[in-house]
């Protein structure tokens, strides 16, 4: 177990020392702004492109929007939010000046007229470029006039601030930015004598970058910002996005294996692909923020404020090679606890997604052993084309698993555990098809499309292969199809729904051609729905019986999205659910034994313990910008970790670490020793599936009394 637990602990800087500024010399010539100014226009091309994304969101959009001043005011919103989400670049002034925009671009849109989009990004360009050479012209020649001791602090979330007034507010923020970025590099990187070096050259680089935007650029900015409000799955994909979104889904990419986005000026994780190069690493998690980028040996580059399809392109590379990436971590509250972690880059392939089965044996009061199954799904897959060309033995989900439970039938299994932890789903027919081995016959989903038609998938083979106790074991990262699976099954009172509140994607997306190879538009056009009317959309599936999360519920799944569709309901299908008149007190009685097991489980004292702590760490609003207080704070919080891992040491009969030295170091063995293993079998020491199997076993008990 602790091996799992232990990957979850932040990596906090080893070093700190007060460092002098390196640029003594003779100050360089300031930087113009004026240099770097670019002015970009529309292409005439983006006419056609523009009206043919209006015409098709109208017609196969899921949600009907009217394209009119009120979408309008919530366009220039959402546009302006994407381009200064901080409020670090415009001033009131620039905001007051661009509000005669707010009522036009509902028309400008609709005529394909993207001018002021254009107009509005044009100024967004020259601001960012002048903050940029305030921070290298600083760096160049007043970062010692920083004071390190003076007590003052930064506001972490300036989402919901005003404007700041004019460029001398702005110029303070900045100052303190900087501060806070010298103060975090001095307690994170190790050569602490090329602190102010390399942050110059982040600028620096941040310049000439600025100048490379393309107009192509701006369209697809500007469009996504108009299709997001929509929902977050609808999206434009032009060519070169189109091409890279084809590869993804055929799953031919060499890379990482992860889903990114932007968030603010960072690139966050938002999934990982199950059995992928990320995913087996266990050093990247959902949540990280990727802040620099690697190849192998080389220098890591800033990629903070960078284009995603460029950090996507760096990141990307031979299979067999080494990509090193910086991030911060999902559940560090200071970006001082930023770390470098290597993972080699390869291809997923369909096998390595393939259900697993193993056995739990789970020890009785009376001395006996219930031998509990463990189904692990890492994904919904189909080998479509095999299948629609008579291929006997064609790969799927459903005929995986039915294989592996008749295989545990066979060694006399008393419960099962579907484990869908970290599913993102996949084929839908899947889904419904999984749950047809559970149900004897009846309806497993609805899908409701445009104008209210409601489709249902029944159960496409009668009868049942697997009628014994169960539970379904989930996760915030189990999403879409593994969300219609776990809510059929606790519909039917089938079996128990064990673990966290799922993920909540409860759409449906279709990928259309534009015309003149314009690129693709990624669109939602219907919602999933449980068989008893509840949608799985924004809420996901809530479990019976409730453990510690190992994700940030509030910053990961479809609530934390912005624009996501509503949970509702709609008028239930008839089916018959099992167990009905015991169910309920025996889910009681259940969870009345996992809790008295949990109070008792040193493990998951542990996981309790720095949830708890990492949350008071979240609800601080500002940074502190006195390093000797941030030094104070780092301290602090591995005297916390140091001393959450020792006691689950103690609790699990090891010798504690000597200091939080040692215990990183062993961390970093650890997942060395794991990566360079061939053996990939999961770790053993899983408390998460073993409480599971528990409650499995106590389900079987109550059943037969």
């Amino acid at each position: 177990m602790k091996k799992r637990f232990l990957a979850v602990i932040p990596c906090i800087a080893l070093s700190f020392l007060f460092v002098t500024p390196v640029f003594s010399e003779q100050s360089k010539a300031p930087i113009s702004p004026e240099d770097y100014y670019i002015t970009l226009a529309p292409l005439p091309e983006f006419k056609q492109t523009c009206v043919s994304i209006i015409a098709n969101l109208k017609r196969h959009h899921y949600q009907e929007l009217t394209l009119n001043d009120e979408l309008s005011s919530r366009i220039f919103d959402n546009y302006i939010d994407s381009l200064d989400k901080g409020r670090a670049y415009f001033t009131a002034a620039d905001i007051a000046a661009m509000q005669r925009y707010r009522y036009i671009l509902d028309n400008a849109l609709a005529q394909g007229n993207l001018q002021p989009a254009f107009d509005i990004f044009n100024l967004y360009q020259h601001r960012t470029v002048e903050r940029f050479a305030f921070m290298a012209n600083f760096l160049s020649s007043k970062v010692d006039t920083l004071d390190f001791t003076r007590d003052e602090t930064l506001l972490r979330d300036r989402e919901e601030s005003p404007w700041f007034s004019d460029k001398k507010a702005l110029d303070d923020l900045w100052r303190r930015r900087l501060k806070n970025e010298l103060i975090t590099r001095r307690l994170s990187e190790t050569d602490t004598d090329k602190v102010e070096e390399n942050l110059l050259k982040k600028y620096t680089n941040s310049l000439n970058r600025s100048r490379q935007m393309k107009s192509r650029d701006v369209h697809r900015i500007f469009i996504n910002t108009f299709t997001e409000l929509y929902d977050p799955h609808t999206q434009y994909l032009p060519p070169r996005a189109s091409e890279d979104f084809n590869i993804h889904m055929s799953l031919s990419l060499e890379g990482i294996g992860a889903l990114l986005q932007m968030d603010n000026e960072y690139t966050k994780v938002v999934s990982l692909v199950k059995a992928g190069p990320a995913e087996k690493s266990n050093l990247l998690k959902p949540g990280d923020r990727i802040i620099g980028v690697g190849q192998e040996n080389e220098e890591i580059v800033d990629v903070v404020g960078w284009r995603l399809d460029d950090v996507v392109q760096l990141i990307r590379g031979p299979k067999g090679t080494v990509v090193r990436l910086r991030i911060i971590p999902a559940d560090s509250a200071d970006s001082a606890m930023s770390k470098v972690i290597p993972i080699t880059r390869n291809t997923v392939k369909l096998e390595d997604q393939a259900a697993s089965s193993k056995i739990l044996d789970i020890p009785l009061a009376d001395g006996g052993t219930h031998r509990i199954g463990v189904v692990t799904i890492p994904a919904f897959y189909a080998d479509f084309n095999a299948h629609q060309a008579g291929a006997p033995d064609y790969k799927s989900t459903t005929r995986d698993v039915r294989r592996l439970l008749e295989k545990l039938k066979k060694e006399n299994i008393d419960g099962l555990v579907i484990d869908l932890r970290d599913n993102g789903g996949g084929a839908l027919t899947e889904a419904a098809a999984l749950t047809g081995l559970f149900i004897d016959k009846g309806p497993t989903v609805l899908v409701r499309g445009r104008r209210n038609r409601v489709e249902s998938y029944p159960d496409p083979e009668p009868g049942i292969i697997y009628d014994g106790p169960m539970a379904v074991l989930v996760n915030r990262m189990s999403a879409s199809a593994s969300e219609i699976f776990a809510g059929a099954i606790k519909d039917y009172r089938r079996g128990l729904i064990v673990g966290t509140q799922t993920f909540g994607k409860g759409t449906v997306q279709s990928l259309l051609n534009l015309n003149r190879d314009n690129g693709q538009l990624k669109l939602t056009i219907a919602k999933f729905y449980r068989v008893s009317g509840a949608s799985t959309q924004h809420r996901g599936v809530h479990p019976d019986v409730a453990f510690p999360s190992e994700y940030n519920l509030e910053e990961t799944g479809e609530s934390s999205l912005p624009e996501a569709l509503p949970w509702d309901t709609i008028r239930p299908i008839r089916y018959k659910p099992y167990h009905q008149a015991s169910f309920t007190p025996i889910v009681t009685r259940i969870k009345e034994l996992h809790d008295k097991r949990s109070d008792a489980s040193a493990e998951f004292t542990f996981l309790k313990g720095y949830n708890a702590y990492v949350e008071t760490l979240r609800q601080k609003d500002r940074i502190a910008l006195n390093e000797k207080v941030r030094k104070e704070e780092k301290e602090a919080n591995e005297t916390f970790f140091l001393g959450l891992e020792n006691d689950l040491r103690v609790a699990q009969g090891e010798k504690p670490y000597k200091d939080y030295e040692a215990m990183t170091a062993a961390r970093k063995a650890e997942n060395e020793e794991k990566n360079d293993s061939e053996d990939e079998e999961e770790d053993d020491d899983d408390t998460l599936l073993e409480e599971c199997a528990y409650v499995v076993s106590d389900f079987a008990r109550l059943l037969e009394k």
